[in-house]
């Protein structure tokens, strides 16, 4: 009798100390789920809901419904076509030739020798850095009169280029300073996958008489294909989010050449004060990237 009385006791007061810990815990996720929710979950929502209103900054109470107006309206506008245009164009380019970048970069100061951790913090400092302040830099250095770029060029007989003022190089050239700053990142998180390819494999490779370039494709990038992917994915969304280059470097121009999706929508958003053409952009643009994430998702599981 008094183990069948002790029993119950125990499991309730188990029961009560689960309930308190389950508690506890949502106690300290509150500050973190009330963040998420007003600066992620509540913007999207309200940026579908007004994609379907005309509605300007400067009249908050003057809210219409229109429909679907404002995405016929999105896709009649040639300015549209041009940025997603340069989006794509500046994604198709950067996101490949980024990551060659970083997979040799990582592989360069993955060797055991005393100035590879030199070299890390080398090809790493870019990332810490503002890109704002780089972005600022390279357009010294892209100057056409005063830049170091230029007086490089003539040093060697190549005429002065024209690099930002040119809707032909604007776009390039901001591609080559976007892979400048950007690859020691992903050359990290390569980095961190090369530490886990056994060593073992390498040696039985080279037993079976492999060469530097059958053991990079054979065993090297079958064991980091995980990581590869990853990397892929991020860097495919990083750049569809460009926008602090253009914006600093270009302001979209020459003849808006470097505008961007992101740019468009700030430019509606925060000059134009358009919150529901905005908002259209900004929904149609988060359509893209997850499109192109899942896209890309499933070819590398392929």
């Amino acid at each position: 009798m008094e183990l069948e009385t002790v029993m119950p006791v125990q499991e309730k007061k188990s029961l009560t100390y689960e309930m308190q810990k389950r508690l506890l815990g949502v106690i300290f996720s509150l500050p973190a789920l009330i963040l998420l929710f007003t600066f992620l979950i509540l913007p999207v929502i309200l940026a579908f809901v007004y994609s379907f209103m005309n509605y300007n900054m400067l009249n908050p109470d003057g809210k219409v419904f229109t429909g679907l107006d404002n995405y016929i309206r999105l896709f009649k506008d040639a300015i549209f076509l041009t940025t997603l245009k340069n989006t794509l164009y500046f994604t198709v380019l950067v996101v490949p030739i980024q990551c060659a970048v970083a997979l040799g970069l990582a592989l360069l100061v993955n060797k055991k020798v005393k100035v590879a951790g030199l070299g890390r913090v080398f090809f790493f400092s870019p990332v810490v850095t503002s890109m704002v302040v780089v972005a600022i830099l390279w357009t010294f250095l892209y100057n056409v009169d005063s830049g170091i770029i230029n007086h490089a060029l003539n040093f060697f007989g190549i005429e002065s280029q024209l690099f930002l003022l040119s809707p032909d190089q604007a776009m390039n050239s901001i591609i080559f300073m976007s892979v400048w700053q950007a690859a020691g990142f992903q050359m990290m998180i390569f980095l961190a996958g090369l530490k886990d390819v056994p060593v073992e494999l390498y040696e039985a490779a080279e037993m079976d008489g492999a060469n530097v370039w059958q053991k990079f494709r054979n065993v090297t990038m079958p064991c980091i294909s995980h990581v590869t992917g990853f990397v892929l994915i991020i860097t495919t969304i990083q750049a569809f989010r460009l926008f602090v280059q253009p914006f600093v470097m270009t302001n979209g121009g020459p003849s808006d050449s470097t505008k961007t999706l992101v740019f468009m929508l700030y430019e509606n958003g925060f000059q134009f004060r358009d919150v529901g053409y905005s908002s259209a952009i900004a929904v149609v643009f988060f359509i893209i990237v997850l499109i192109s994430s899942l896209i890309l998702k499933k070819v590398l599981k392929q």
